[in-house]
Parts: structure tokens; C-alpha cells; sequence
């Protein structure tokens, strides 16, 4: 077989480390492997170093050639072809949850997952399928110093091979105690970092539309594919964030890092106004803040010592608020598994234009009936609505004695919203706890149902003021600006936020910092738009563009124009669903034989199955499984096989 030449390109580091290319031409036949490609290219180049971790990179394929038993021929490599032979790892600038830099080394030609399961790994993060990669916001350039004012942390020198969560060295992974600059990383991942300053946080991008909030979901990276073949360069800045809002598996002890970057996340998406929070779950929001800032400045070791289960914390926080059930409360759950009561309902999609009508309401099982009064209860009910897959979200203000539960019922055509009113804060405890219990298909029997009922009335006694209370001494050190999201900072004056979130702050000032950690995750997961990201959509058939919601375990359709929830659907009723690639096309079918279609406006039909797909692949997740995770059906699932 006749030889010809190939010019390769080879990444070198030449003198004082600085970065070089050099070109080698090397005489090659159709029949050369791929591994005896790069011992010709090592031979030619006389230079000894460690070569193992080079790889080949098809320029104009935009591929790694990684399979080393191919052939030239069987890869249709040829004279022209662009090849470069460099690292597979090279360094990349990560910005994290709490706003800091971390810059270490990373797979280039491993797909976005799988290099996202390494870098977790070494920062000691456990459950790396819920977090992913995303592009940064553009930011306007500013004066030629600003990017030298960025504080760096480099751990490039730590090696992804020896990383491992198991061994612990005075409470942390053992490549983080070799030397005080290791260390001072790890102590920047698992404890809060300080409030970010009123200026400061006034120029952050904020969302001001629902539209806006669909651009950043299409700055994902495709986690099939490799960071080489979506463009990424050595030392470019990307973001770690979670992607997947279905928190799994949550253990204090060992999640340090973990909650702790997902409590930032949260914390930012409050302050940036991501998600939507009423007046009084913001001065909660903030006196959680300045509880954990000023916990963590008192004892640096307050969060790397360890978090407390979970179970036993919120029992803890039981406990001090004092809102522990009776002995006859407890009975009467026991002896008597049902609600009846007087409540107040509404139902938006059937009679907007009409107030709150009151009924007599009985919760038994997992299901609601309502009669016209209590005479009436021993006939047929009005309405009879079983909430086992429904979607309950709390609608509360407790200075303005507001007790709703909004619920989205399954039907055969999507989802019915039903809301709730109830009178006082037990009523809405007793049957925000069975509405809760009965989306997942258990009923008041259950023996969680007591904690349930506690773990609501301590979350309304939070926000509820403590006249009784002393009220905390103004200290030098808040800045309640920094505390709250920048439209307080034009509603308020610091003056008058100081004394609200002090105020609040009452009912949380004896939690330990893992307890507040643990009970503002809580709050921000109980929020309604909690976990849906938002997609620009057109649906097959409209003329209009749409915002299509995915959450973790369902789909949402809002109407752009008022910004209403028009339909609602599960995964768990979903039959099939799949991409038409030629026309990037995603079509869903669901029980009942109702189908859509859409397309995606400006993000990638990808992108959007991926996720739908990411959320599927989540809910396979038991405890009794291995912590191996099954990459090749989260490539199945998320599409990843149409790029492999």
C-alpha cells in the first residue's frame, strides 16, 4: 500500500511554560492505526515528556479520534486532513454558585457529563448528574483592571485521578489537605461566602420578563458532546450551576459542599429575582442570610464540621419555635384519617370573574369532595378530586391572614387549578400536610403526617413576627441592601428594612448555620416557580409564540401575552416522546391520545430534550441502586446517542 504524507500539528509547552505549536510531518499508509499514528508523531517530535494524555483532534470533523485500533482508512482520514495533537485535559475557569473562580484542569474530549462527573468528584460533590455546564453572561467591558481585580483559586496542580470523596483528612478529602492553599479552596466551597454589596449586587443582570428568563436555558452545554466540539478553548470561563431541580438523596454529613452550593444558587436566584417570592418570604430570605453570614464569621468551622441530618435538624427547629402537636392531636390523626371542615374554593379556569365560594369539605384518602353544606355532606358530593399526582403549592401571607393551597389536578386534557382557602393556620396546616401526602399517594394514615403538619406550622411561625420577642440590637455589621433583592432597595429604605428582617431574624437566631442552611433550601423549594426553566416555544398549529415551562415532573404551556398557565403535564403521563431532527420538531404524546408538537424558538430542540429527558432519567434514581450512575441511558434518555 502506498505511503503518504500527514501533517500534525503538536501542542508543546516551550520555555518559561509558555504555550507553542509545532508541525510534524509523518509518512503514513490507509492501513496505520490511530495509535501507531501518534507513536510516529511522539517519535518525530524527540521530545521526552509524558505523552499520555495527548489525544488526536480532527479540526474539520470537529472530533477526537480516541478509538486507537482504528484505521486512517476507517476514519476517512486523508492528505488535507487538520489533525492537532494536544492534552485531553487542560485547565478551564470555573465560576461556581457562590460568585467565586475556581480554575482546574478538565476533560476536553470527554462528553459534558462525564467531565462534570470529574470535576465533581474532585470538589467533593456528591450526585454530579444534577449539575451541568452553561456559558456566562456576556458582560459589557469594563476599565483594563477589573479582570485582574478577579480572585482566582487554582487547583490545576490537584490530579482528577486521585481525587476521592471516601478519604477524609480532618474533615475533608485528603487532595485538599496537602497545603494551606488546597485547604483555604475547600473552606471557600463549603462555607458562605459574605453578602455582596448594594452597588455590587444593582448591576447584576437581572431577568425583567418571563422572556428573558428563556435566554438563559439556551446557553447549556450539550452534555453529549465534548467541550473541544462546542467550541471551549483552554482557560475559558464557564459556569457550574445545578441543572436538575430534583434534589436527591440529601446527606448533611457527607453534602457539605453540596448544600452549601446549592444554598448560594438559591441565594442568588433570590437576590437576582429568578424566582418569585412574596414581601414577607423575602425579609425570611434575608434574616436566613444574615443568620448563616454571621454564624459562619463567629466560627469558621461551623459548616465544615459537619451538617446534621436532616431529619434531626428540622426536629431541632420543631422544638425551639414550640410548635410540637399534642397528645390528642396526634390521637385524633391516628383514630381518625379524614379533614371536614368548611373551606373556601376557587376555580380560575371556570369562574374567573367570581370571588371565593364556601363548601363543606371532606379530605379522605388522597381524595377532596365538597358539598353545598354540611347537611348535605351524606349525599353526592359537588365535585369529588383525587390529588394523588397533583401538583400543591402554597399561596401564603401570614400578616394579611392569607392561608391558600393552590393544587393543579390531573385530567385527561391536562391540569385543573384549584385553589384553597382556609381560615386560620392550623386548618392550613392540617390540610396543606394531607394535600401533600396525597400527591404521592398516601393518605393522613401515614406516619409521616404529623412531622408534615409540624414542619408547616414552623415554617408559618417563621414568618409570623414574635411581638413577645425582644427585638435584636441594630448591628454595625448588617447591610440589609445586601439582603434583599435590588426592587426592596427602591420600595425601602435601609432603615426600614433593618428593623423587618430583625424582626425575623428572631425566629431563626438559634439555628445552627446547617439548620438555616437546610430550612432556606426548604423555603426556596416551596416556592411555586420553584425549578422550571423556560423555554421560548411555538406550538405546531399556532401563529404566536409561546413559554414552555419543564420542571421535574412536568410541562407547563404559558400564554406570552398575560403570562397565564394554559395547560399543564406530567411525565407520568407521558407515552413517548421524540425530535424530529429535520425539522427540530419535539413531539409528545400523553395518555389519554393527546399529542403536541412544538418547536424551539431560540434555543436548540436539543436542549429541550435533553431536559425533558435529564428529569426522566432523574426519577430513576432509588437508594437501593449502586451510586454508579447509568450513563449510557442518560444518553438514551436525553438524546445524547443522536451525537455519539
Amino acid at each position: 500500500m502506498a505511503a503518504w504524507d500527514l501533517a500534525i500539528a503538536v501542542d508543546d509547552v516551550g520555555e518559561n511554560s509558555t504555550p507553542v505549536v509545532i508541525s510534524v510531518t509523518i509518512s503514513v499508509t490507509s492501513d496505520l492505526h490511530i495509535g501507531g499514528v501518534i507513536l510516529k508523531v511522539v517519535e518525530k517530535t524527540k521530545v521526552k515528556r509524558d505523552w499520555s494524555d495527548y489525544g488526536l483532534w480532527w479540526e474539520q470533523k470537529q472530533r477526537w479520534l480516541l478509538q486507537t485500533a482504528w484505521t486512517l482508512d476507517k476514519c476517512g482520514i486523508q492528505a488535507d486532513a487538520k489533525l492537532l495533537f494536544t492534552a485531553q485535559h487542560k485547565p478551564l475557569r470555573l465560576g461556581l454558585p457562590n460568585g467565586t473562580t475556581l480554575r482546574m484542569r478538565a476533560s476536553f474530549s470527554a462528553p459534558v457529563f462525564r467531565a462534570v462527573l470529574n470535576i465533581c468528584k474532585v470538589l467533593n460533590i456528591r450526585h454530579p448528574e444534577e449539575l451541568s455546564l452553561l456559558r456566562p453572561v456576556e458582560e459589557k467591558k469594563k476599565k483594563k483592571d477589573s479582570k485582574s481585580a478577579e480572585e482566582i483559586y487554582d487547583i490545576t496542580d490537584v490530579p482528577l485521578t486521585s481525587a476521592s470523596v471516601q478519604c477524609l483528612y480532618n474533615g475533608m478529602p485528603a487532595h485538599f489537605a496537602d497545603s494551606p492553599k488546597t485547604e483555604a479552596v475547600y473552606k471557600m466551597l463549603s462555607s458562605s461566602q459574605p453578602s455582596p454589596a448594594p452597588e455590587t449586587l444593582a448591576k447584576l443582570y437581572r431577568p425583567a420578563s418571563i422572556v428573558d428568563k428563556t435566554h438563559i436555558h439556551t446557553r447549556w452545554l450539550d452534555s453529549s458532546r465534548s467541550l473541544m466540539q462546542q467550541g471551549i478553548q483552554e482557560n475559558d470561563k464557564l459556569w457550574l450551576r445545578f441543572k436538575y431541580y430534583t434534589l436527591y438523596d440529601l446527606e448533611p454529613k457527607y453534602d457539605i459542599v453540596r448544600l452549601t452550593q446549592m444554598y448560594e444558587q438559591a441565594r442568588w436566584a433570590i437576590l437576582l429575582e429568578d424566582i418569585d417570592c412574596t414581601e414577607e418570604e423575602m425579609m425570611l430570605f434575608g434574616a436566613l442570610q444574615y443568620h448563616i453570614g454571621k454564624v459562619s464569621q463567629s466560627d469558621a468551622q461551623a459548616v465544615t464540621a459537619g451538617l446534621e441530618d436532616l431529619d434531626s435538624a428540622l426536629q431541632s427547629l420543631e422544638v425551639k419555635m414550640g410548635v410540637e402537636s399534642s397528645a390528642n392531636d396526634i390521637l385524633e390523626n391516628m383514630t381518625a384519617p379524614e379533614l371536614n371542615d368548611y373551606l373556601k374554593i376557587f376555580r380560575p379556569k371556570r369562574m374567573t370573574l367570581r370571588a371565593y365560594k364556601q363548601y363543606w369539605c371532606k379530605f379522605k384518602d388522597t381524595s377532596i369532595s365538597y358539598f353545598k353544606s354540611q347537611e348535605e355532606s351524606t349525599g353526592e358530593p359537588i365535585q369529588q378530586m383525587n390529588l394523588k399526582g397533583s401538583e400543591v403549592a402554597p399561596d401564603v401571607n401570614v400578616a394579611g391572614q392569607k392561608f391558600c393551597i393552590k393544587l393543579l389536578v390531573p385530567a385527561p386534557e391536562g391540569m385543573n387549578e384549584v385553589y384553597l382557602r382556609c381560615e386560620n393556620e392550623k386548618q392550613y396546616a392540617k390540610w396543606m400536610a394531607a394535600s401533600k401526602l396525597a400527591s404521592k399517594g398516601l393518605t393522613m394514615g401515614d406516619s409521616s403526617y404529623d412531622n408534615e403538619v409540624r414542619s408547616i406550622q414552623t415554617f408559618l411561625a417563621m414568618q409570623r413576627s414574635n411581638p413577645g420577642a425582644q427585638v435584636a440590637q441594630s448591628d454595625d455589621t448588617i447591610n440589609t441592601l445586601s439582603l434583599v433583592s435590588p426592587r426592596y432597595h427602591k420600595k425601602y429604605k435601609a432603615r426600614q428594612l433593618t428593623p423587618r428582617i430583625l424582626e425575623a431574624y428572631q425566629n431563626v437566631a438559634q439555628l445552627s448555620s446547617s439548620a438555616a442552611i437546610l430550612k432556606f433550601l426548604q423555603i426556596w423549594q416551596a416556592l411555586p416557580d420553584f425549578g422550571i426553566s423556560y423555554f421560548m416555544v411555538r406550538f405546531k398549529g399556532s401563529r404566536k409564540d409561546e413559554v414552555m415551562g419543564i420542571a421535574n415532573n412536568r410541562l407547563i404551556r404559558i400564554d406570552l401575552g398575560v403570562g397565564d398557565v394554559v395547560k399543564t403535564w406530567r411525565y407520568n403521563t407521558m407515552r413517548q416522546w421524540n425530535v424530529n431532527w429535520d425539522i427540530k420538531q419535539v413531539a409528545i404524546e400523553f395518555d389519554g391520545h393527546i399529542n403536541i408538537a412544538f418547536g424551539c424558538c431560540n434555543a436548540d430542540c436539543k436542549t429541550v430534550h435533553e431536559y425533558i429527558g435529564g428529569y426522566i432519567f432523574m426519577s430513576t434514581r432509588g437508594r437501593d441502586q449502586s451510586d454508579t450512575l447509568n450513563e449510557e441511558l442518560f444518553h438514551k434518555l436525553t438524546g445524547g446517542h443522536e451525537a455519539l
